[in-house]
């Protein structure tokens, strides 16, 4: 708001009164943040609500993965090898030796005096591996090992990386390295030749088989490993599809065979079901927080007491979880230990039944959460009807933010016309103040002539 220039020179309290008037006008102003506060307390209330449906919904996916249930726990005996599994591993014990690491072909060049001197000019070089050839245009482009390096390893289909070594031999210490991206005989360079420019053939030139004139190879080799005593053998060190469900990772060979124990393991499947009590508990409290009403407080009312979307988002939760059941044989929560609280909505976790439902009932307890009419399923799929963009909450709160810049709108608008209400008040009083301010001058004026008229006479 404008501020109040100085009054009072006729002696009237106008800055008082321009001061109360400003007070009272700026009484609506205060209703209308009023308004705008409660509106962003309740929107505060609707994120702190969904944040609450959401996580109930992140434990919800989680229970109803079927990799959660029959979860298997890997022990590998040796740091030779490591292990994790997926669906489909089942438990067993097997021995497993490494008696080689799959390797990269390298192919090691003859040493150069110059790693910025060009070899000829041009050039389309050409490489072979795995019986596909690719190709790099050099006509155009350097053809020193520098360039080289550089127009191999921004080819991102070539198949080989390349590098320069020194190692200081006096005029012939620069060589050119190349490798072979991945692991593994089928991966090697088997040809590698370039047409339109003899001088870089002559350097670069090589048809497999071995070490040739100039070049050096240090062969790929094949992983292989006896898992159980069959003999196997891979391209890369990481071997997938051999034991069901198992995807070994080689780090070194052994001597001799270590074990690679696969076991059940309940407790991840225990936790899921945990935590999904836990979320759906910490949901129930989060609504009713939001909704409680305190008789004889000062405030009694929450910001969504009575508010028809935190009801419905109990309501469903609770129907989602009760109705849950599997379908087969009928298996119920409460009949793996899982138990709703008459009172509070809440569910409790009886430990013994849960852990002895998931030792020796387990294909049920998982269809109880994974299955079309599980708890997993069912809750998720309630909570998306309030999460989805273009869901409750969302459609909630957009109306809610359209109501609170309206608002804001209106105290602006309100404050303007507030502000130029006081100005002319203003003015007015200004005016007022100098018209008074003469007549008070011209009063005192005339006494003083009066009383001189009347000394005169005497």
């Amino acid at each position: 708001m404008a501020s109040i220039s100085s009054l009072g020179l006729s002696g009237l309290p106008l800055s008082d009164l321009l001061t109360k008037l400003k007070t009272n006008e700026s009484q609506v102003l205060n209703t209308i943040q009023s308004r705008q506060k409660a509106a962003e307390t309740k929107l505060t209330a609707y994120n702190t609500l969904k944040s609450s449906v959401e996580a109930l919904q992140k434990a919800a996916q989680a229970v109803g993965k079927a990799d959660t249930f029959g979860s298997i726990s890997v022990k590998s005996g040796s740091d030779a090898f490591s292990a994790t599994t997926s669906s489909g591993a089942i438990p067993g014990q097997y021995s497993v030796q490494v008696d080689q690491l799959a390797s990269s072909q390298t192919l090691v060049y003859a040493g150069r005096a110059d790693r910025t001197a060009d070899i000829g000019t041009g050039g389309t070089l050409k490489i072979t591996i795995g019986g596909e050839e690719k190709s790099i245009d050099l006509n155009g482009k350097g053809t020193s090992l520098d360039a080289l390096v550089t127009a191999i390893n921004a080819d991102k289909d070539i198949g080989v990386n390349a590098t320069i070594v020194n190692d200081g031999t006096p005029g012939s210490q620069y060589r050119l390295l190349l490798t072979s991206r991945e692991t593994g005989e089928q991966n090697a360079v088997t040809n590698l030749s370039v047409d339109g420019n003899a001088d870089l053939e002559s350097f670069l030139g090589y048809a497999g088989g071995g070490s040739t004139a100039g070049v050096t190879v240090q062969a790929a080799k094949n992983a292989e490993l006896t898992i159980n005593g069959i003999a196997v053998t891979s391209q890369s060190n990481t071997i997938e599809n051999v034991i069901d469900g198992v995807k070994l990772t080689l780090n070194q060979t052994t001597t001799s065979a270590a074990n690679l124990t696969l076991t059940r393991d309940d407790g991840v499947a225990k936790k899921a079901v945990e935590d999904f009590v836990k979320a759906y508990n910490s949901m129930l409290d989060t609504v009713g927080t939001l909704t409680k009403y305190t008789v004889g407080a000062d405030n009694p009312s929450s910001p969504l007491t009575g508010d028809t979307l935190a009801r419905s988002v109990q309501t469903r939760m609770r129907d989602a979880v009760s109705g849950a059941i599997e379908s087969a044989n009928g298996t119920t929560l409460s009949k793996i230990g899982i138990t709703t609280d008459p009172k509070t909505g809440k569910l409790n976790i009886d430990d013994t039944k849960l852990t002895k439902a998931l030792a020796e009932d387990s294909e049920n307890v998982k269809s109880l959460f994974t299955g079309v009419t599980g708890v997993g399923t069912r809750v998720d799929q309630t909570a998306e009807t309030f999460t989805r963009s273009g869901g409750l909450f969302s459609n909630t709160t957009e109306g809610l933010n359209k109501t609170i810049a309206d608002i804001k709108k209106q105290y602006d608008a309100t404050s303007d016309r507030i502000d130029q209400r006081m100005e002319t008040y203003r003015a007015q009083f200004t005016q007022l103040d100098a018209m008074v301010s003469q007549m008070n001058s011209l009063s005192s004026y005339l006494s003083q002539q009066l009383s001189a008229l009347n000394a005169s006479k005497q």
